[in-house]
């Protein structure tokens, strides 16, 4: 890609050390996408405010995240799957939306009532997605159930989430927190809003009668296991207190290219986290006011969250069965020897000093 700069608009944000690592990493990057083309489409299934329900996500292939490309977030490298120049035309983007539902009917035997939709940026951020094509989409789904739409906090506005919700969509939005702890977000995950910001933003969904699902960083970067794990534990608990935000998204570190993450990981500063730690988060906060959910992204692999190899896939499976169950006694029924080595780590590892095993 070209050589990634602040604009006006990211100028001031964030840490201007780790800005400066992550625009030279970004620089790296080298491969071009079709702007005709999605990034990803996929068929599953997903747990909602009204129950379990078939979806569709799209990931749409967009001029990418105006943050990540002033440096951006430490674990992130979305960006780089993005298309050269910093913006892709309407008509191109409706392309890539005939694209996905094309993957639907080609693999679903009916319509998904849930439609998620993701730019690995702000979808609401209309220097990625403008308004003529917001329009567009939501009218291209108004026959669904529930839509999702990614998008930092900022841009989070009554006004275009309007598009959805005249639409009779029960409409969410889908806001990348990280972490309720302002300093961790600040200054492990680069991201430069406050916990405030997002309470705002919710209460601006609100306003329409749409709701929020909060997604959150499991073992941002400088953390060591048991920090990462309980600012966690902490961090579900404040946002299921925040009126609108009905569903929490635990998304456990994964190694991605082009990131400071991915440094500190060839360079031995780095562990993914432990699927016991993931399980732990889901064990002891069910009982809170919201759906709380979690897709270990490439579990089992050393650049994923994972344990010791033999027991990754039997945890992902209690995973995947609590997301759409919401019962914690699935837990009961895994373990593995490593759960000691898991908890040596929890009780020796420190911050200035891992990680303690790989």
């Amino acid at each position: 890609m070209s050589q990634p700069s602040p604009e006006v608009y990211e100028r001031g944000k964030g840490m201007d050390a780790h800005n400066q690592v992550m625009r030279e990493i970004r620089s790296r990057k080298d491969r071009t996408y079709d702007p005709h083309e999605p990034t990803r489409v996929w068929l599953d299934e997903d747990n909602t405010p009204d129950g379990v329900k078939q979806s569709l996500t799209i990931i749409l292939n967009t001029g990418g995240c105006r943050w990540a490309r002033a440096g951006g977030c430490t674990m992130c490298g979305y960006v780089a799957e993005s298309v050269e120049g910093g913006s892709v035309a309407h008509e191109a983007l409706m392309d890539q939306i005939q694209v996905c539902l094309d993957h639907e009917a080609e693999n679903a035997d009916d319509p998904a009532d849930l439609i998620k939709i993701y730019t690995s940026g702000s979808f609401l951020d209309e220097r990625e997605v403008d308004a003529e094509t917001r329009a567009a989409i939501a009218e291209t789904f108004g026959d669904r159930e529930r839509i999702v739409v990614e998008s930092l906090p900022d841009f989070v506005e009554r006004e275009k989430l309007e598009d959805f919700t005249s639409q009779g969509l029960e409409t969410d939005v889908a806001i990348g927190l990280e972490t309720a702890t302002d300093r961790v977000r600040h200054d492990c995950v680069n991201k430069y809003f406050d916990f405030a910001d997002f309470e705002d933003a919710c209460a601006e969904a609100g306003a329409v009668d749409a709701g929020v699902k909060a997604y959150l960083l499991m073992k941002p970067p400088f953390l060591s296991e048991s920090e990462a794990l309980e600012d966690m534990k902490s961090s579900i608990r404040r946002c299921a207190g925040v009126d609108h935000c009905h569903t929490i998204s635990m998304n456990p570190t994964n190694v991605q290219r082009y990131t400071m993450v991915d440094e500190l990981y060839f360079n031995g500063g780095y562990r993914p986290p432990w699927l016991w730690s993931v399980a732990d988060v889901l064990e002891s906060t069910a009982d809170v006011d919201a759906i709380v959910v979690s897709d270990p992204v490439g579990h089992g692999s050393d650049r994923g969250p994972h344990n010791c190899g033999e027991c990754d896939d039997l945890v992902q499976k209690a995973i995947k069965d609590f997301d759409l169950r919401q019962d914690p006694s699935v837990f009961s029924q895994v373990s593995c020897e490593c759960e000691g080595a898991w908890e040596v780590v929890l009780e020796e590892e420190t911050s200035y000093s891992m990680p303690l095993a790989r």
